[in-house]
């Protein structure tokens, strides 16, 4: 039996908020810790440093990727908070002009005049903050992310993503090392591509060609950073 509860979790924007912060992780892990890895290839003829600064660049890039989603996340929670908090004093202090902008709200949306008011008044009637919250502040839970699982999601799918091309560093020959790189990342990318765009039912040859494009432009300046201020270490 279909009930609206399954209808509703069946839509892909439910899993926006976390595979939002997990692909910018993951994606920022292959592209960040692939750029920073082409890049001092470019300027060293031996593995020690490039192992060293990928490590350092993995370790340094999940704790920021986390710390910035929460800060970031939390700051939206704390607006949200502050905007329902006002909604609730306006609520107790002019309910009739807060029932006539719920009204206004609906009418712009498509509804006649008395029509409007007439949903205004029955969703005031079983539950006034939650109408408002949601038809004039714009808040649902869709758009409520939670700061916790922000952080976790982006630092963690970060190590996942940087751990790729640290295996790169590992195992590729060091004379060509920024072409094994380039070649792996770009294949590490259009994996997270194709992945992500499934998740969120979206065209996974648009995801792919996406990531690799920006993909190949933050590695390129990287490696002709390295070219240009480089010296063999």
């Amino acid at each position: 039996m279909i009930t609206i509860d399954n209808y509703l979790d069946s839509h892909f924007i439910h899993r926006s908020n976390w595979l939002r912060a997990a692909v910018l992780g993951a994606n920022d892990g292959i592209i960040s810790i692939s750029s920073l890895a082409i890049g001092v290839a470019a300027a060293s003829q031996s593995r020690e440093p490039i192992m060293l600064s990928t490590v350092a660049g993995l370790v340094a890039g999940a704790l920021s990727m986390a710390a910035g989603e929460y800060v970031s996340v939390s700051s939206q929670t704390d607006v949200e908070q502050a905007d329902i908090e006002r909604e609730k004093k306006e609520l107790q202090e002019m309910p009739e002009t807060e029932l006539l902008v719920l009204a206004q709200i609906y009418e712009r949306r498509g509804l006649t005049k008395e029509t409007a008011m007439q949903v205004a008044k029955e969703l005031t009637a079983a539950d006034a903050l939650s109408a408002h919250i949601r038809d004039e502040l714009g808040i649902n839970e869709i758009s409520q992310a939670n700061p916790l699982q922000a952080a976790l999601a982006s630092g963690i799918s970060f190590c996942i993503g940087g751990v790729l091309p640290l295996l790169v560093v590992l195992f590729a020959p060091i004379q060509s090392m920024e072409i094994w790189l380039y070649v792996f990342t770009l294949l590490f990318l259009m994996a997270l591509g194709a992945i992500s765009a499934k998740a969120g039912g979206a065209n996974v040859y648009k995801a792919m060609i996406r990531v690799s494009v920006w993909g190949t432009i933050a590695m390129g300046l990287s490696a002709l950073a390295g070219y240009i201020f480089g010296v063999n270490i």
